[in-house]
């Protein structure tokens, strides 16, 4: 059964295999020198041309002398803050199986929204989160709240009033360097060099005024080979030159092993008004990103992700500026707003924004010699297409006048095209759904493969199956969730709980049923 996305406007990052080379040219001449490109991009691999060394993760060198110590518990007490309420991972019983939720071992704090980091500001001191500001013209109002974070599937959030802020503990900090880089970028990033270890394919515009963008990311689990790298899918809204003064708004999702201590990919936010040097960070590590949503734990890990030549998962994130107050709000999803950067954190972008990207970045901690194999995106070749290489779809930007406008000048750039591509185009794309027919057939082939597959029409929902030791399930979205509570009496004996899953025999004939209902 095929499902069609029809005319989606997509990026997707890519690999292919060149002969290597060193990139002489600036970042920035190549930008401006580059001609238009379709708006499809698909985000690439490391390529193999590329001498590889492979270092494995040891999360076990970390230094806990006493003087270190004491600066981490001074900086701890700045960041975390009291609570009202927290939430940890539990193992949870449900009808026919047992299902263990938040596996990252996160800690969330429910954490007064006004006691938040942003508000040791002394701009902000004494101050509470704003009110939401006016949407942007022709954005429906109504809000669809879905799970996508492993902590929050237990259906357990902080109350109103507070905003769920991810615990920080002494061994997080201890992986970095020193306590005052905790948070940062893992070295400053000047974008138009290519010798500094962080390499980049991305999708871009610029030449005008921009107040905002918006992307849907596709997240996968990219292998990441030491502690000290990272990779991301993110988009940037950026102003100011690429020098000193660069200011920059990012988000998307990442896998950073020092950051967060684990290979999941996590949703994150982050700012800069002086190229990554005394001022940002990332999250809630300092105080900049006011958050106002108490369902979303920035830096937190999500669920599902994609599956090669499987379920495909992404997220949708908007950033615009409000032309009343000048903030610059952060939107996830179908109208939900986590918050916003206030406009006295930035410099150039005070007043609008001049590049927009939309892209892919990795660590290279390796010598000149050799190469890290650290994956960007999926880690698979971009011309192997939908389903294998990553991508970003529906890319748009905000006009003067508060429009979502469709881009009409996207270029693609990769500064380090020996090991990471970037191509773009239009397309329209096909998606299966499962072909294993009913799968609580094949449950020992999902348990020995350790796979998922999944289900996903366009502004519709999409749905998940996973298979384990102990677990078969359906994930799903409140619209499916209630038109399969009305069937599942008259399909074996699969069971719908109160966590959006449905469980058991003739579980894949109930969710077809279900879609067909809807269809």
């Amino acid at each position: 059964m095929d499902w069609q996305f029809a005319n989606l406007t997509k990026i997707c990052l890519d690999h292919r295999s060149r002969q290597q080379h060193q990139c002489k040219k600036s970042l920035l001449q190549r930008i401006y020198k580059r001609g238009s490109c379709t708006f499809i991009i698909f985000l690439y691999i490391i390529s193999a041309i590329c001498p590889v060394r492979s270092v494995t993760f040891n999360d076990t060198n970390q230094d806990f002398r006493p003087k270190k110590m004491k600066l981490i518990r001074a900086h701890l007490a700045r960041i975390n803050k009291p609570s009202v309420k927290t939430i940890q991972a539990c193992s949870c019983d449900m009808p026919y199986s047992s299902v263990y939720f938040s596996p990252d071992g996160d800690i969330i704090d429910c954490v007064p929204s006004h006691k938040q980091p942003a508000f040791d500001h002394p701009k902000l001191k004494g101050q509470k989160p704003l009110d939401p500001p006016q949407r942007l013209r022709g954005r429906k109002t109504r809000v669809y709240e879905e799970n996508f974070q492993m902590w929050s599937m237990s259906n357990e959030f902080c109350p109103q009033g507070t905003i769920p802020l991810r615990r920080t503990r002494a061994k997080d900090v201890a992986r970095a360097a020193n306590v005052q880089t905790f948070g940062k970028k893992i070295r400053p990033v000047v974008r138009d060099t290519s010798s500094n270890g962080h390499e980049h394919a991305v999708g871009y515009v610029s030449g005008d005024e921009y107040y905002g963008a918006k992307a849907s990311i596709n997240v996968w689990a990219p292998v990441v080979s030491n502690q000290y790298e990272f990779s991301l899918s993110q988009m940037w809204v950026i102003a100011g030159s690429f020098g000193d003064d660069l200011n920059t708004i990012e988000a998307g999702w990442q896998v950073s092993p020092e950051l967060y201590g684990d290979n999941y990919p996590r949703f994150f936010t982050y700012w800069t008004s002086d190229a990554y040097q005394a001022t940002g960070c990332y999250n809630l590590l300092c105080s900049g990103f006011v958050q106002t949503n108490n369902k979303i734990a920035i830096g937190a890990a999500i669920s599902p992700t994609s599956s090669y030549n499987g379920g495909q998962f992404d997220i949708s994130l908007l950033v615009w500026k409000d032309p009343k107050h000048g903030n610059w709000w952060l939107e996830f999803g179908n109208g939900v707003l986590v918050g916003y950067w206030p406009s006295f954190l930035f410099t150039h972008l005070r007043d609008h924004a001049t590049m927009v990207q939309f892209g892919g970045e990795i660590v290279n901690s390796e010598s000149s010699s050799s190469h890290t194999s650290t994956q960007m995106g999926s880690g698979h070749f971009a011309g192997e297409g939908f389903g294998k290489a990553s991508y970003f779809r529906n890319l748009q930007v905000v006009d003067w006048d508060n429009n979502l406008m469709p881009l009409s000048n996207l270029r693609v750039l990769a500064d380090h095209p020996n090991c990471y591509d970037i191509q773009g185009g239009i397309n329209k794309v096909y998606l299966g759904a499962c072909k294993c027919g009913d799968p609580t057939m094949y449950e020992a082939y999902w348990k020995k493969a350790g796979q998922r597959c999944s289900v996903t029409m366009s502004g519709f929902q999409s749905l998940s199956y996973f298979g384990d030791a102990k677990t078969l399930c359906w994930f799903m979205e409140k619209k499916l969730e209630d038109e399969i509570r009305k069937l599942h009496k008259v399909a074996g004996n699969a069971v719908v709980d109160a966590r959006h899953i449905v469980v058991g025999t003739g579980s894949s004939q109930l969710i077809l049923a279900g879609l067909y209902a809807l269809a």
